[in-house]
């Protein structure tokens, strides 16, 4: 091999070996919220922005790490990241999101974002590990009675595209209380959003795959409600003897919640910072 030949294998095995620097936001505001008032969210907005609003840190590494923001899986760090909210706006450099990239791509392109700001302005460290454990595997025992949604994936545009708006995909709302409301969501998405209301881990072993559009009742809780009793509307509600369970709100999508054992990935919070804001 000439010299030159040597040369150029060099520089392409330094090209190839060089580690790739994580997404990051080019601007980002981060303070905490001192307006004592109830808004609260965490949108992420097309062109690459998100918006966090009066948010505990811990839900927001539950957003970055796309876990349950109600979750047995994400434990440690100061009481602070649970009690202390935050005003968060940030945006990616130009280009990061490609025109027309899915509201899927869009949202994991902005995880990774909001990992590595977590990590630059909290001094977030966080440990995973594995761990078997009692999970639900949500299970299809017969045949599904899910409906499908009115778009597919390739219409959840979340890059900047004219009329693209990914809040519509991949997002739930209601929960325990109001049910479950998703007009194009899928399976993942559907186990994810559930953990938040089970006594474990929820993990899809559905093998269904595209969007559907998922409409139920609220159903009772599978966990012992937190604090002083509450007797208002809500708390009547769900001891109405004629609620549902969630393992009945299941049957009547077709679907199965199936008690098994499972190694679920757990984050521990090693260490974490208060920001200086700006």
């Amino acid at each position: 091999m000439t010299r030159m030949a040597l040369a150029f294998a060099a520089i392409a095995v330094a090209a190839y070996s060089q580690p790739s620097s994580p997404p990051a936001f080019e601007v980002a505001s981060v303070k905490l919220n001192k307006a004592g008032d109830r808004r609260q969210g965490i949108q992420f907005l097309p062109g690459g922005r998100i918006n966090v609003i009066n948010i505990p840190l811990q839900i927001i590494i539950s957003v970055a790490y796309d876990l349950p923001f109600q979750s047995p899986r994400i434990s440690g760090g100061p009481d602070w990241v649970r009690s202390e909210a935050y005003d968060i706006e940030a945006t990616a450099p130009a280009g990061a999101i490609p025109a027309g990239s899915s509201a899927k791509a869009l949202n994991d392109k902005m995880k990774l974002m909001l990992q590595e700001l977590l990590a630059d302005r909290f001094k977030l460290t966080i440990r995973r590990e594995m761990k078997d454990q009692p999970v639900y595997a949500l299970v299809v025992p017969k045949r599904a009675k899910l409906q499908r949604a009115k778009i597919e994936e390739k219409d959840c545009l979340g890059g900047g595209e004219p009329g693209g708006d990914g809040r519509t995909c991949h997002s739930f709302n209601g929960g325990q209380g109001r049910g479950l409301h998703g007009e194009a969501v899928n399976m993942a998405d559907l186990a994810l959003f559930v953990s938040n209301w089970t006594d474990r881990p929820v993990i899809d072993k559905t093998g269904l795959k595209g969007l559907f559009n998922i409409q139920t009742d609220g159903w009772v809780p599978l966990l012992p409600r937190q604090g002083p009793p509450n007797e208002g509307p809500e708390a009547q509600a769900l001891a109405d003897p004629a609620r549902p369970t969630l393992f009945a709100i299941f049957d009547q999508l077709g679907l199965k919640l199936e008690s098994r054992r499972a190694p679920v990935e757990m984050f521990v919070i090693v260490g974490a910072e208060r920001p200086s804001e700006n």
